[in-house]
């Protein structure tokens, strides 16, 4: 007699595994992401009344994850709205366990005053500064010491360049089995010029993550993930610490 829980578990595997082959659902897609990301989709939703600048498929795939590991500590560069911030502690208050750290060069005063405000801040800790200034690094690395399992998030600045250093310094704080998870590699498969900001195709964070990877055989890119999403802002950004 199957077991229904494998059974279903089995069949969502294989329904996942097959999508790349499917040109219409590939197209369908790939639309999407093209016509949203035009349109700041990204900038509609919030989470327990803040803005969240996410895709709703990222954040369940950050839910899976985060209610997987159960991470001690959660590290975001980039804070914005605090809209990531709060989601992440709201999955690790339902958990049980574990704290988010948001870092941002510029936390303004009313995105900090409603953060603060918020029944989840309990589990946030907020550091002001470039998430590339090696002092405030070190002070990261020193909060993440003796934590069993930590995961990473990078979703600030989004220059090659900027990306490239915030992988080297913070991929070494995260736990074999974790993720790194790199936001906004999609700027690499949009038209040159969709922003107007210092990023775009070819300087950018998939850019990056492909430079890491070349040097860095501790993680690898959890293609899976990217096959069951289809839409999201961070393709091949689902790094798992493997080693």
């Amino acid at each position: 007699m199957t077991d229904p829980i494998e059974e279903f578990k089995k069949e969502r595997t294989e329904r996942i595994a097959a999508y790349p082959t499917q040109p219409d659902l590939l197209a369908a897609a790939a639309a999407f992401n093209l016509t949203s990301n035009r349109d700041k989709y990204s900038y509609n939703f919030t989470w327990m009344g803040r803005p969240i600048i996410q895709y709703p498929q990222d954040m369940i795939a950050m839910q899976e994850l985060i209610w997987q590991l159960k991470p001690d500590l959660i590290i975001e560069t980039g804070i914005a709205h605090g809209g990531s911030l709060i989601f992440y502690a709201s999955i690790l208050e339902l958990i049980g366990n574990g704290e988010v750290l948001g870092i941002d060069i510029d936390i303004r005063a009313h995105n900090r005053r409603e953060i603060e405000n918020h029944p989840m801040f309990k589990r946030i800790t907020m550091l002001e500064g470039s998430a590339i200034d090696e002092t405030l690094a070190a002070e990261v690395a020193r909060k993440a010491e003796n934590k069993q399992t930590v995961m990473v998030c990078l979703d600030s600045n989004h220059t090659h360049d900027h990306v490239l250093r915030e992988l080297e310094l913070y991929s070494p704080l995260v736990t074999v089995g974790s993720y790194l998870v790199v936001f906004d590699t999609i700027v690499e498969d949009l038209p040159a010029n969709s922003y107007d900001r210092p990023w775009d195709k070819g300087n950018n964070p998939k850019t990056a993550v492909w430079e890491f990877l070349k040097h860095n055989s501790d993680f690898e890119i959890n293609h899976e993930i990217d096959h069951k999403l289809l839409i999201s802002v961070a393709p091949e950004g689902y790094l798992k610490r493997i080693r």
